[in-house]
């Protein structure tokens, strides 16, 4: 068999296994969700103003403090981004 069915075929076992819970050998990152209400108060803005600060939607930030909706994992990433460095969010923002 070639090399590359060779690695084609390892990386078909390793996903296998890593769907059947074996997850050695992998790099995973897994995003807790943020407290989105708490992080949203600790910046004393109100959804309205937390959702245009950040470029998010003002449904979902509602939606996200009512546990009816949980942010996707894109979300979450930028949630985590705007509890540890909120400047970074609005500087890339900025016009």
């Amino acid at each position: 068999m070639s090399k590359a069915f060779d690695k084609i075929m390892a990386g078909a076992e390793a996903a296998l296994a890593y769907s059947q819970g074996d997850k050695t050998g992998s790099v995973t990152h897994e995003i807790e969700t943020v407290d989105v209400a708490a992080l949203r108060k600790s910046m004393e803005l109100s959804q309205a103003q937390f959702a245009v600060r950040f470029g998010l939607d003002k449904n979902a930030v509602v939606e996200w403090e009512h546990g009816r909706r949980r942010p996707d994992r894109s979300a979450r990433v930028l949630l985590r981004v705007i509890a540890k460095h909120p400047e970074a969010v609005v500087d890339a923002l900025a016009e």
